[in-house]
């Protein structure tokens, strides 16, 4: 599943391709993929003839405001009277992702949304698994009000509210492991399997450590750590095992310099001992035995 890096990698491609960009036509190929009350039907009423504003990242979440002042081609404040129209929010889950043709080409059997402006260049929405999903959300409500997910997220990792007081207090008397702490999103918001393990890696700490057993140093060296490690990886990027690819089509590069995801009996890139694997809640988990403990 793409976690921050990789989402945050989207957010930039949308912010820069659909500057101005105006709906003129959409096809939901895929109902499952609108989410949001009322279906594709009232999704695609909604969408239909608006203006794609400004793009955010909240965890793992997209969000563009809406507009529909067609007479300026500059998209007003997000609440500007009579043309905030409200909301577009997607999930990419496991496998989705956009594609920008700027010429017509023929839908691939996974394609599950489609989006034209008037010159007819086309922003589609793609996902093999078929888990990803957008909603239409109106200007009277806030995305967090009508997405469960949204209202649930914890701090974002790079946010003021991100810090060792706050984790030490999320992380007192809890049993689980640190790695299962990291992966909850009320607790940090879009890190995932790939990078709670790298962050655990540069922390020098076993994931299967109880998190209410971390010290003062140890807490601190999450928070600092995980930052570093989903910044590497942004400039990277993000990373592709499988099916990520941005808006271009392009793999992210992060996974080619991975510390520990996804190298089970190679060599440690520090000590040059051979990297263990186990799945720990239900997720594969990679660690080095001598440099975490």
């Amino acid at each position: 599943m793409p976690e921050l890096p990789e989402v945050e990698t989207v957010r930039r491609g949308l912010s820069k391709q659909l500057i101005n960009f105006q709906i003129k036509k959409l096809e939901v190929c895929r109902e499952r993929a609108i989410a949001s009350i009322g279906g594709s039907k009232l999704f695609s009423s909604q969408m239909r003839g608006v203006r794609v504003g400004q793009w955010r990242r909240r965890g793992k979440y997209l969000i563009a405001t809406l507009q529909k002042d067609f007479k300026s081609n500059k998209f007003h404040s997000e609440h500007s009277k009579n043309c905030f129209s409200g909301w577009w929010v997607v999930h990419l889950r496991m496998t989705g992702h956009f594609q920008w043709h700027e010429k017509a080409i023929a839908p691939c059997a996974h394609t599950r949304v489609r989006f034209w402006n008037s010159k007819g260049t086309e922003l589609r929405f793609v996902d093999t698994r078929s888990f990803g999903q957008m909603w239409w959300v109106p200007s009277n409500k806030e995305p967090e009000e009508v997405i469960k997910g949204l209202g649930k997220l914890g701090p974002e990792p790079f946010s003021e509210d991100f810090h060792s007081d706050y984790l030490k207090k999320c992380l007192k008397g809890k049993t689980r492991s640190i790695k299962s702490s990291l992966l909850d999103q009320s607790v940090v918001a879009g890190a995932g399997n790939i990078y709670a393990d790298e962050t655990l890696f540069k922390a020098g700490i076993l994931p299967y450590k109880k998190s209410g057993e971390l010290t003062d140093i140890e807490i601190k060296k999450v928070c600092e750590n995980l930052e570093i490690v989903l910044l590497e990886s942004i400039k990277e990027g993000g990373t592709t095992f499988s099916d990520f690819r941005d808006l271009k089509g392009l793999n992210g590069n992060y996974g080619e310099q991975a510390w520990v995801y996804r190298r089970m009996n190679k060599p440690c890139r520090k000590c040059g001992t051979k990297i263990k694997r186990q799945v720990l809640v239900g997720r594969g988990t990679h660690w080095c035995p001598k440099c975490q403990s």
